[in-house]
């Protein structure tokens, strides 16, 4: 039937055309229908209206069911569509925080991981959050903004729940069973409802772990219930950090029926009719060369000297002569994306009998493959490449340690065990040096960074972590597949051929500006203007070279570079300094490289090759590869933790390694462990975070802990639960952390102001006098006081929300190293307050050095306790640790004499910090590339 008049005047007509046999009005053009009608519309005035026959009207109502849960369209009370931008309504993404609170994330779910959006997220309060769970999709409405200027958001509707089964942990109080999710932006306890009659319920005691099925959603006055349909063992059992991570992350890890039926059916070994129409390369000497417990083998090289150049070999596994496009091991391969690598355990992106039999090149034994044969010129410039199918047999499994060993260490036991290697290892050695000067002549970045290994014990259990040396034979293998990746998107682009490259983007405008702002106040500049190249970033760290500051100086330059992602927009990757860049080297374990192998075996046949929308691949690919990276990250956090539990108290050597509003991040050397050393154990004291300079700055004290900075630790407190390990500066706050500016020291602070400030003002000078009237320039002051925190108090966390055990120690007695004074008495104050107006004023000056700026205490954070009320100086110097409790007790209170407290003056204590040397004067970091 030739469509009306009204249908053809969709935008997207010929769009859904192409699309669909029986094509109904766009999204696009129902949304535009509803702009002009200016009104809201029932369905069958969207039916009318758009000319829907009868035959298609389900079909029709399914698609307004599908705008409707992408918040694309919204029903009101009446049961009729409106636009909900019309209606001030917003949608977006619930991202739910740990500590109960939330955001909604506006923006389009296009928007791959790592690239933001300019957007502004609205804040839900924890009462907002009752109905909703991490990962829903909602409607909000503006309700107001927070105490931080954030827009504040009401939840109108759910369009879409995204958790239908959960990982959890069952807790048991009182006798009554409930949930408690192991994601924990879920804070919304389970409800455990009764088995379904007839139905036998898994047994969950305290302390198992479940995966939970949903059957009632949270609301505003009700909490989610659901029922326990497996457990999955008890919380400490070996491998269940695995089992928890890949459920709470909802990753495929085993194959369905289907895809085991499809693997069954694949040959056992290459088949002679394989070889029809393939380049025989069986006499060629290829080999692998990876890790000592690698199992798939993606990539052979083979290298020779050709005239001053050489003739660089690159054979991939081709898996995609095995995993046709839309078969159950296309779909699965997918749906997973990418292999996830766990300590101890690989979750595979196909089969075993493919990952590690008939696709992994394996010594010996006859693989198809796909060859990328490159020309290179001794200056490591690829002058020509062809691509060809392929046949192969690797000559030989070797290792990064032997190759090292024999190329590079000139061991002789490695050299006659390699002896008929030697000649094509020493050609590979020679390509991969005319590579390395080409790559620093391109400015490539090279960040220097330290890797770390994990050895577990036969529990599964860490038994230690030691740093993962990696040497010249990595090196070798990653600029062969640099080289061969190149080549590969350069193929593709030349001959039009759609695909994904692999994205990096150069540093945003708003982290561009803070980098060199930051630069700024070492002395240095970063070249390249508005939009710098890599090459800018390297000759930054050329010219920086060896300062101690060095590795400061490097984390926030990496820090500044985005993530790199999957897209069909070729913007070239920045890191690697290349204009063009895509995967080809790995299609055993990323999808996006079977992608290409089939787009370059496309070209070859003189086809083109359509998958579908590159940009919906792109972010999936993406999504997952950011699904993995997470999962991984949880359960290496969960084994760190268990290896410091039995490590509580011990003190340790570590760096700054991120400085956040609530604390300090410490990276420990010997361990290579990270935790917090939360704000209210950094001292008595105000710290205001300077997220530009990456530092957190002392009000009263002027102290700086800054990115970077060596510090010595103890380990406080192990949460296997919340995966935290909490720190605090060793000795209780005693030692000499952190920096005191000396302009800190001369500098008085600025005196509070209103009657009840001066009031106070003067009540401190009239106690101070005895110290002030003689005190000398600051230039000569003492380290300030660092008070120990008090064992048994909470600690508001300001952004943990969780109270770390704190200790007591003792606390310095003040600026000038005396004992600290008692409270004077009421009397005493009153006498004071009528000196003569010199006096005064010479008094209120030493008070004014001597207390915090109450006026700037209001606004900030509070370091201590949290809370956001102005304390009385007296509190801040004395009532926190013990010397100011001691000096309490001395003094009487309401016993006053009316005669002036007389205070013994002590003498000075010069304290000096003994210098840590710096981390990379300890070890030698070994470099890691930016490699892809």
């Amino acid at each position: 039937m030739k469509p009306s008049k009204i249908r053809r005047a969709d935008p997207f007509f010929e769009r859904e055309t192409a699309r669909y046999e029986n094509p109904l009005p766009s999204r696009e053009y129902i949304v535009q229908v509803l702009e002009q009608a200016a009104v809201p519309m029932t369905a069958d005035e969207l039916v009318h209206a758009l000319d829907i026959e009868p035959h298609e009207r389900d079909y029709f109502v399914r698609r307004l069911a599908a705008m409707e849960r992408e918040a694309q369209l919204m029903r009101n009370r009446r049961d009729a569509y409106i636009i909900p931008d019309k209606a001030d309504l917003i949608a977006g993404r619930v991202d739910g925080h740990p500590d109960g609170f939330g955001f909604v994330i506006v923006g389009d779910d296009r928007t791959p991981p790592g690239a933001k959006a300019d957007r502004k997220d609205i804040f839900l309060s924890a009462q907002e959050m009752r109905s909703v769970l991490h990962g829903d999709r909602v409607l909000v409405r503006i309700s107001g903004t927070d105490r931080r200027g954030r827009p504040e958001g009401k939840v109108v509707e759910v369009t879409e729940r995204a958790n239908t089964r959960l990982i959890a942990r069952v807790v048991e109080e009182h006798g009554v069973q409930f949930c408690i999710a192991e994601n924990r932006r879920i804070r919304q306890q389970i409800v455990l409802a009764a088995p379904e009659k007839g139905k036998r319920a898994p047994k969950a005691t305290a302390g198992a772990v479940v995966e939970v099925e949903l059957i009632e959603q949270p609301t505003r006055y009700t909490p989610p219930i659901g029922r326990v349909v497996e457990v999955l063992g008890n919380y400490g059992d070996s491998g269940m950090e695995i089992e928890i991570a890949l459920r709470k992350h909802d990753m495929p890890h085993e194959f369905s029926p289907r895809v085991l039926a499809a693997t069954k059916r694949l040959p056992d070994e290459v088949r002679e009719k394989d070889h029809a129409g393939r380049v025989d390369l069986r006499e060629l000497p290829l080999v692998t060369i990876d890790g000592e417990t690698a199992k798939d083998f993606d990539d052979a090289v083979y290298c020779e000297k050709q005239g001053r150049g050489f003739r660089l070999v690159v054979a991939i596994a081709d898996v995609s002569h095995y995993v046709k496009p839309g078969t159950a091991l296309d779909e699965e391969a997918f749906e997973r994306g990418n292999s996830v690598y766990f300590p101890r355990r690989v979750i595979p992106m196909l089969p075993e009998k493919l990952s590690n039999g008939l696709c992994s090149l394996n010594p010996e034994v006859d693989r198809l493959c796909m060859v990328c044969d490159m020309d290179v010129s001794a200056a490591g410039v690829i002058q020509r490449y062809r691509f060809y199918a392929a046949v192969m047999n690797s000559k030989a499994r070797l290792t990064y340690t032997e190759v090292a060993a024999a190329i590079y260490d000139k061991d002789a036991d490695a050299r006659k065990r390699l002896k008929p290697l030697l000649p094509r290892l020493e050609a590979l050695d020679a390509v991969f040096r005319a590579f390395a000067k080409a790559r620093a002549k391109r400015g490539a970045i090279d960040f220097e960074t330290v890797e770390t290994q994990m050895l577990f014990n036969d529990a599964g259990k860490i038994e230690r972590i030691v740093p993962y040396a990696r040497n010249d034979a990595h090196r070798l293998i990653e600029e062969c597949m640099l080289a061969a990746n190149v080549c590969a998107s350069r193929f593709l682009e030349e001959n039009g051929q759609p695909t994904l490259y692999r994205v990096h983007e150069g540093p945003s405008e708003d982290r561009l500006q803070k980098l060199r702002a930051f630069l700024g106040e070492f002395g240095f500049q970063l070249g390249g203007g508005d939009k710098p190249h890599a090459k800018d970033y390297a000759a930054l760290l050329e010219l920086i070279g060896d300062r101690p500051d060095r590795q400061l100086l490097q984390t926030v330059m990496l820090r500044s570079l985005r993530q790199a992602i999957y897209s069909p927009d070729n913007v070239g990757h920045f890191g690697l300094a290349y204009e063009a860049y895509t995967h080809f080297t790995s299609p055993i374990r990323r999808y996006p490289d079977l992608l290409v192998h089939r787009a370059i075996k496309a070209v070859l046949a003189k086809k083109k090759y359509e998958p579908g929308d590159w940009s919906d691949i792109g972010l999936h690919c993406s999504t997952t590869e950011r699904r993995a990276d997470e999962a991984s990250r949880d359960v290496t956090s969960w084994l760190k933790c268990y290896f410091m539990q039995d490590r509580v108290g011990e003190e340790f050597e570590g760096s700054v390694s991120a400085v956040v509003p609530f604390g300090l991040f410490v990276a420990l050397d010997d361990v290579f462990i990270e935790g917090l050393v939360h704000i209210s154990d950094l001292g008595a004291d105000y710290f205001h975070h300077d997220e530009g300079k990456h530092r957190l700055v002392g009000e009263r004290s002027g102290r700086i802990y800054r990115l970077a900075d060596r510090i010595r630790i103890q380990v406080v407190r192990v949460d296997l639960d919340n995966t935290r390990i909490d720190f605090r500066l060793a000795g209780g706050g005693e030692r000499d952390f952190g920096r005191i500016p000396q302009a800190a020291l001369l500098k008085p602070k600025a005196g509070p102001t209103g009657p009840a400030s001066r009031r106070r003002v003067t009540a401190e000078a009239a106690r101070t006098s005895s110290f002030e009237d003689n005190a000398r320039p600051a230039k000569k002051a003492a380290a300030p006081d660092q008070a120990a925190s008090t064992s048994g108090r909470k600690a508001d966390r300001a952004d943990d929300g969780d109270a770390a055990p704190r200790s007591r120690g003792k606390a310095s007695a003040g600026r000038t190293g005396g004992k600290a004074s008692a409270p004077a008495p009421v009397k005493a104050k009153k006498a004071a307050a009528k000196k003569t107006s010199s006096k005064k004023a010479a008094n209120a000056k030493g008070a004014g050095k001597k207390s915090p700026a109450t006026s700037g205490a209001a606004k900030s954070e509070v370091a201590n306790n949290g809370a956001a009320k102005t304390a009385p100086a007296t509190k801040i110097l004395a009532g926190k640790g013990a010397a100011g409790k001691t000096a309490a007790k001395k003094s009487a209170p309401g016993k006053s004499t009316g005669k002036k407290t007389a205070v013994k003056k002590a003498p000075a204590k010069k304290t000096t910090a003994k210098p840590t040397p710096s981390r990379s004067a300890k070890t030698a970091a070994p470099k890691r590339r930016i490699r892809e």
